[in-house]
């Protein structure tokens, strides 16, 4: 074989150097990459259910709580607010709330499990603001048929004391209720319905 046909030697170590070398990053960079495909033990506990206990509340106090980086409100309806719920039924866009906003045992008149007792998202489903509680006393701000509920001030939607949107506003769905359970009469877990409601 003539000198020009021979193999370089240091030219094939040289090859065999870089190949290794780039297999060894490009399996450190997959590394990480993979890594990211699971939550973080900080992302786990963002989405983890919370206790809450609402043994404090009084009749028509909010009781605001961080679930999923979300406001959920739980609301301690009064009798009076029970029954604007009933009286709202021909305001409200979807009154029967036969679209998917909450689990199965919360498809009833007041959108809960107790009647007294309101947990929904507090996030407007329209663009994601957080409506402010407007009682029947705001008739001069609402309008003379306003009996009390939520409104939106970023674009004028409003909502019942169930959290059931008004017609003709701009949010198209009513406030969303989380899965919850009640692990005693003061005590709701929100973000879990697997204990039994």
């Amino acid at each position: 074989m003539s000198d020009a046909k021979k193999p370089d030697a240091k030219r094939r170590n040289l090859i065999v150097a870089t190949a290794v070398v780039g297999g060894a990053a490009g399996a450190g960079a997959a590394v990480p990459f993979v890594a990211s495909w699971f939550p973080s033990e900080r992302a786990k506990a963002a989405g983890a259910p919370i206790e809450v206990d609402i043994s404090k509340l009084a009749p028509g106090e909010l009781g605001i709580f961080e679930w999923r980086g979300q406001p959920v409100w739980v609301f301690k309806r009064s009798k009076g607010m029970l029954e604007s719920i009933r009286e709202s039924d021909s305001k409200v866009a979807d009154p029967k709330s036969e679209e998917p906003q909450q689990p199965p045992y919360a498809k009833n008149e007041f959108r809960s499990i107790k009647e007294d007792v309101m947990v929904v998202v507090g996030v407007c489903t329209h663009l994601g603001c957080s409506p402010k509680e407007k009682t029947a006393a705001d008739k001069a701000e609402m309008g003379a048929d306003w009996l009390g509920g939520f409104y939106c001030p970023c674009h004028g939607s409003k909502f019942d004391f169930a959290g059931r949107v008004y017609k003709g506003v701009p949010a198209p769905t009513n406030l969303v209720v989380p899965p919850y359970t009640y692990l005693s009469d003061n005590k709701i877990l929100i973000g879990d319905d697997k204990k039994g409601a």
